[in-house]
């Protein structure tokens, strides 16, 4: 962690979410009628990685999180499992993401004096966990004695475009925090239960599961997803003011566009594109200008000829509103 000292009094910047949310959750007291209460946030934490292990986006020592913690009954702890690895699998397909590696990681029952919790709650975390990966038909693979101390956890790790693993959505169990910070709720007969505590990350670190995205894709995002969806080329300056125009009215559609207004050749300005990988190429000349009309090359896929503007903008938009993943 980052520790340091002003006027005497130590400080440490934010390593983890967890805490946070716990007080938020102890700020008042519950009853089992409140649960789940669930917690989540974007928020950025520091980790003092050594320099040695530092990787790209993909390990970074100032991050952020879409971090949540889900604070139930463990009668309630299945359903809330099963939802959180839900919302996981909706956003890695959102994305584009057919190949991912699951692990389950468990305590190593001979060894229960290195966890937290007891042998009843581990049980019910467990099951909790194999069943929610068996609901949704995930192969997984059992980690024996690779689960956190405070509590046993799925990781799913999502595969880029060489095969390469990387991780990405988590969702743990935490037996600690309720313990030490004393988190609990009111049941039924108006007695303190420990609360059943649930971490999860949809994506992680977005700034790893960023790095993985340009990895997976190869830098070839699809339409949807590309930070330039089009970029107008006009061939010669007498087609200035309609390519500035047509880039105009592709803005105004909420179309990431640029105009590429440099001196060049049409060839080169075409070849720039084509390595910036950018989807759309949308070339106006002369006979364009004339006609209202533009030549559409696409990233790819090569020429296409000319297109009515009306019919782009509607490939466009059906592009963007079903995430389309071809580039």
């Amino acid at each position: 962690m980052y520790t340091f000292e002003i006027e005497k009094e130590g400080y440490v910047l934010k390593p983890m979410n967890c805490p946070g949310h716990s007080l938020i959750y102890k700020s008042r007291l519950h009853s089992y009628r409140d649960l789940p209460i669930r917690l989540a946030e974007l928020g950025t934490v520091y980790r003092y990685e050594r320099s040695g292990v530092l990787h790209g986006m993909m390990r970074v020592r100032g991050f952020t999180q879409d971090d949540a913690h889900i604070f139930c009954t463990a009668e309630q702890a299945p359903a809330e499992v099963l939802a959180a690895v839900d919302l996981c699998l909706f956003m890695l397909r959102t994305f584009g993401y057919s190949e991912f590696q699951v692990e389950l990681s468990t305590w190593n029952p001979a060894q229960q004096e290195k966890y937290a919790g007891d042998a009843p709650g581990w049980e019910m975390a467990e099951k909790a966990l194999r069943w929610a990966l068996e609901q949704r038909g995930l192969g997984f693979r059992k980690m024996t004695g690779e689960a956190a101390f405070y509590g046993p956890k799925i990781d799913i790790k999502m595969m880029d475009a060489l095969g390469r693993p990387w991780q990405g959505p988590t969702v743990q169990f935490d037996f600690n925090l309720p313990s030490r910070l004393d988190i609990h709720y009111l049941n039924s007969e108006s007695k303190e239960v420990p609360v059943v505590m649930i971490h999860r990350a949809v994506l992680g670190s977005l700034e790893r599961f960023f790095g993985s995205l340009v990895e997976h894709y190869a830098g070839a995002f699809p339409f949807w997803l590309a930070p330039v969806q089009a970029t107008v080329l006009p061939i010669t300056d007498r087609v200035g003011t309609y390519a500035a125009s047509l880039r105009d009215r592709l803005g105004q559609a909420g179309i990431r566009v640029e105009l590429d207004e440099r001196n060049e050749k049409i060839g080169a300005k075409i070849r720039q594109a084509e390595i910036q990988k950018i989807p759309f190429m949308l070339i106006v000349g002369d006979k364009e200008a004339e006609s209202g009309r533009v030549s559409v090359r696409r990233h790819g896929e090569g020429d296409r000829g000319a297109q009515a503007i009306e019919a782009l903008l509607e490939e466009m938009k059906v592009l963007n509103e079903t995430r389309a993943m071809a580039s």
